[in-house]
């Protein structure tokens, strides 16, 4: 795979039972770029260990008066030095590669799997750590996925130049074969400690990015309240911890960098102590002392990839813990496992919408509107409605079948929730509207069913040349809108997809009561004939409603029209009219002391007939 092929058809089915388990598999699937970065490396590292040689040949072809082996020497250190040149060029290009391959799959598959879990994988994992794994953990990944090759490529040059070097002069090769290992191996004990605090700095990164979010996006209510310094004291504070865990991580990596110049010095010093002993003893020529001090010179330079291994992996291990935990997240499945009549054959279902947790029935081709005294209760179940059940809980059915035993597409196609605060991407309203739909719903109809004139107008006054409203541009998250106007331009996007079942969360709770009246009209006329569900507690969408029911407490309680529900439900009407527990008890004690009053005329009446 190369850079200009990118994205991947298919990126695959990662391996996500662990962190380690995780990277094995991304190597695993680059192993045509890891071969050709490891032939580079090879031809680059052995290049440049070779050039002690071509040192050491060319000092004793001076020694001894040698034009002819000087002149071989020469020829040699150049063609090292064109191998070392052609090596390192394109090992760089195919490191690169496959990094840059490496952070592109997993980022496919963040993305496949965010698409798959819609609105349930923020439930489930913090927004933080979401955004933390997609961008700089997918750096950390790649890197350690690219570094595999370089750091292979440099432990098998240090042990074919400890071989060569024990051939070539056993003496001294042996000291350094015995030496380099130590050297390489010195910073293991050091690694866990270095790896510990290293993940108290990610983890203490992840909150503050997590808080961060957060405030960014509760920005404006905290304005609105005057907390904003608040938050930004916490971030502050969050903030400076994770600089303290950086400080502390940073210290012991400067360490294990030390021992890396300290060990390989004091190496060198008993290499060149030795080496000169053996010379004047007349046991080794200058040239081969010349050659052996050069090599533990120039290794030093492929020792460093042992170091740069070991931080690639101590960063990119919870790294990639974090992207196998959110890429192991499932949509919930029939915990029996035995897939319902029709889910195999991967067809969109169409039938009554049945919750079995709930008890909710919604009948097909109605507007069912659904009243939650709970705002965080109504999410749930509008999330379990599109098919995103709990772990062990039951799948909600669409004509007897189950929807989360449904492929993806399917099951999209069968039911689309639009949440209460719904996302708008920045582009034009064409790119906006451009979503998979049926075709039996235009992009005008959708728009004026939504009241989303005034929205058309705002557009295109924030937009310079766009005579088309269709053309006007919308930024980031809607943020030039309003409140209403980004729930109305979602209403309209969901209403011009026509899906089988169309679920709605509040979806005019920021709209006033006269555009939620011609809000509910639209949405009646142009979903005529199509299942609705609407979870509100307004009392304009529910006396619109074909069917009104009650879930209280995690069950189904009343089900009926809205008006006979306000006068024979005290629950129904508690949520719809506001009305307080202390409201409603002096409502029932006035009833009582009517029905008192009224029993103690009927008293003073018959007296009277007696008397009479």
């Amino acid at each position: 795979m190369q850079i200009q092929d990118l994205p991947y058809p298919d990126p695959g089915v990662p391996d996500a039972r662990s962190g380690p388990r995780f990277l094995w598999w991304l190597g695993r699937n680059q192993l045509g770029g890891q071969l050709k970065a490891l032939a580079w490396g090879l031809l680059h590292f052995v290049a440049v260990s070779a050039l002690p040689f071509c040192v050491g040949y060319a000092v004793q072809a001076v020694v001894d008066r040698s034009g002819e082996r000087l002149a071989l020497a020469g020829g040699l250190l150049a063609l090292c030095g064109t191998a070392t040149a052609l090596g390192d060029t394109f090992l760089h290009r195919t490191a690169v590669t496959n990094w840059i391959t490496a952070a592109a799959r997993v980022q496919q598959l963040l993305a496949r799997k965010a698409a798959r879990l819609g609105s349930a994988l923020t439930r489930r994992v913090a927004a933080g750590e979401v955004v933390a794994v997609s961008t700089g953990d997918v750096e950390k990944i790649g890197w350690f996925v690219e570094a595999v090759s370089r750091f292979t490529a440099a432990a098998l040059t240090v042990v074919v130049v400890c071989v060569g070097l024990v051939v070539y002069q056993p003496a001294l090769g042996v000291v350094v074969a015995v030496g380099l290992p130590v050297v390489a191996l010195a910073a293991l004990p050091l690694l866990p400690h270095a790896t510990r605090r290293a993940d108290v700095q990610r983890e203490k990164a992840g909150r503050a990015t997590e808080l961060a979010s957060d405030t960014v996006a509760g920005l404006r209510v905290l304005r609105g309240i005057g907390g904003e310094e608040l938050f930004l004291d916490r971030y502050r504070h969050a903030s400076q911890e994770v600089r303290r865990a950086a400080v502390r991580s940073a210290g012991m990596w400067a360490l294990i960098a030390a021992l890396q110049v300290l060990l390989p010095g004091l190496l060198l010093i008993v290499v060149v102590w030795y080496g000169v002993r053996l010379a004047r003893e007349g046991r080794i020529s200058v040239g081969e002392l010349v050659t052996v001090y050069s090599s533990v010179m120039v290794l030093n330079y492929p020792l460093w990839h042992f170091q740069e291994i070991a931080m690639a992996y101590s960063f990119s291990r919870p790294s990639a813990k974090r992207a196998a935990r959110v890429l192991s997240l499932e949509r919930a499945t029939d915990p029996a496992g035995t897939p319902s009549e029709g889910a195999e054959t991967g067809a969109v279902p169409s039938g009554d919408l049945y919750d079995p947790a709930t008890g909710l029935l919604v009948p097909e081709g109605l507007l069912t509107a659904v009243v939650c005294g709970d705002p965080d209760a109504a999410g749930r179940l509008a999330e379990r409605l599109g098919g995103h059940a709990p772990e062990g809980g039951p799948s909600v059915l669409v004509g007897g079948v189950a929807l989360d035993e449904l492929p993806l597409e399917a099951a999209r196609t069968a039911v689309l929730v639009q949440d209460k605060d719904p996302v708008l991407l920045s582009g034009s309203l064409r790119d906006l509207l451009d979503v998979p739909a049926s075709g039996a719903i235009g992009a005008a109809e959708a728009l004026a069913a939504a009241q989303c004139d005034d929205v058309l107008e705002t557009l295109v006054q924030g937009s310079l040349g766009a005579a088309d409203p269709l053309d006007a541009h919308i930024t980031e998250r809607g943020r030039s809108l309003s409140g209403g106007q980004r729930q109305r331009l979602a209403l309209a996007r969901s209403l011009l997809t026509d899906p089988e079942v169309l679920v709605l969360d509040e979806p005019t709770s920021a709209v006033d009561s006269h555009t939620e009246a011609r809000i509910a009209e639209g949405v009646r006329r142009l979903r005529h004939g199509r299942t609705t569900v609407v979870f509100t507690s307004s009392p304009l969408l529910l006396d619109r409603a074909d069917r009104v029911v009650l879930v209280h407490e995690g069950e189904v309680a009343a089900v009926g029209v809205h008006r006979d529900l306000v006068d024979t439900e005290p629950r129904y009407r508690a949520v719809v009219t506001r009305e307080t527990d202390a409201e409603q008890a002096r409502g029932e004690l006035t009833g009582v002391e009517e029905i008192g009053e009224l029993g103690e005329l009927e008293e003073e009446l018959e007296e009277i007939e007696e008397t009479a």
